[in-house]
């Protein structure tokens, strides 16, 4: 018992000194939660955690949410890592013994780039995704199934709505709350502009979970007939999401560093071409990500793994940068053509393969 205290005085000590570095306005503070090194977050209590004091006012009304936080923290950041681990940019985040010194997404989380906004758009789509799922499994009392589909239907095309639809306007309210931070409570022309950024690409993200709202139904009727369906609305799986948001970043929109009345495309001949709230923003050029740049914490490629055969992002040219690449061979044993033998023990061969392990120069 006293051991168990005694490690949960220290990882409160940790979160002490990550919130002095860290001021409370770094939007980014709560998406350590979703690292598995963190632990509890209940046991810690809402005073202790990594969140602003908007967040924290919030955690402490509805505390019962915090799990649904730390689960959507974890769902952004698979998703994250899912989409770009064949890239040169592969979404690293920072390691349990960093917490305290960096954000969890290092440089990238200020940088102004593409790699930001996917960041703040697939981060903002989990917690609407964790917190609609919550709603629908009825784990909280102030929401549960979509109401407003739960009535009515089409009789001439033979379904009603029945079911438990999910509630993703909730998901999405509560998003808003936890995450978008006012304007007017900045000062300094960049960083108005980059939050404003973020905010708009949180919003992009959560329009993706809507925008993949489909509708499934079950058949009623005699043998099968299907001669009334029950429907309901439901979420598309969370790596459905990330793609739409991986094809969103592919095509993201440059903006002005320059904010006026709103927001504007960089090129000049672009600006009459409206911003869609789905679209995601940047401000700066990403950097190649080939060599390593300690000061930004940029590890580069060396070292990462290459296809040898790809032509995509993966393959050992692009990957690599042009710089070539080394080839290693790994020898596998593992058990095989294991057969059961009565009774009662199985027996299995032991089998050798040689496979070429490529890696960046």
């Amino acid at each position: 018992m006293d051991r168990a205290l005694l490690g949960l005085s220290r990882l409160c000590a940790l979160w002490a000194a990550l919130l002095a570095l860290f001021p409370c306005g770094v939007q980014g503070n709560w998406m350590w939660l979703g690292i598995a090194s963190f632990g509890v977050p209940e046991k810690l209590g809402c005073a202790n955690l990594p969140l602003n004091s908007r967040q924290k006012e919030l955690c402490k009304r509805k505390p019962y949410l915090l799990p649904s936080i730390r689960e959507g923290a974890r769902l952004g950041i698979q998703e994250c890592r899912s989409q770009f681990k064949h890239e040169r940019w592969n979404c690293l985040v920072a390691t349990a013994s960093q917490q305290g010194t960096s954000p969890l997404f290092g440089y990238e989380l200020s940088s102004g780039t593409k790699e930001t906004a996917f960041i703040y758009a697939v981060m903002a789509a989990g917690l609407v995704h964790s917190v609609t799922r919550s709603c629908s499994a009825g784990n909280m009392t102030e929401c549960s199934c979509d109401t407003t589909l739960q009535n009515g239907g089409s009789a001439s095309e033979g379904w009603h709505w029945g079911g438990c639809s999910d509630d993703v306007q909730y998901g999405m309210w509560f998003s808003r709350k936890f995450l978008d931070f006012p304007i007017r409570n900045t000062t300094g022309k960049e960083s108005k502009v980059l939050l404003a950024m973020n905010l708009h690409n949180n919003e992009a993200g959560r329009q993706a979970v809507a925008k993949l709202m489909s509708l499934d139904c079950r058949c009623h009727g005699v043998s099968g007939s299907c001669a009334v369906k029950t429907c309901w609305k439901t979420m598309s799986s969370f790596e459905k999401i990330g793609h739409l948001l991986k094809d969103k970043y592919e095509n993201s929109v440059q903006i002005s560093d320059k904010i006026k009345k709103k927001m504007h495309r960089k090129e000049k001949d672009q600006r009459k071409i409206p911003i869609r709230k789905d679209d995601l923003l940047y401000i700066n050029k990403s950097p190649n990500y080939c060599v390593e740049d300690k000061k930004l914490g940029i590890p580069g490629t060396q070292g990462r793994e290459c296809n040898r055969t790809s032509e995509g992002a993966d393959g050992c040219n692009l990957l690599c940068c042009g710089r070539g690449y080394n080839t290693h061979v790994v020898r596998h044993v593992e058990r095989c053509e294991c057969k059961f033998i009565w009774c009662c023990y199985v027996r299995c061969k032991r089998c050798e393969s040689m496979t070429d392990v490529h890696t960046c120069k």
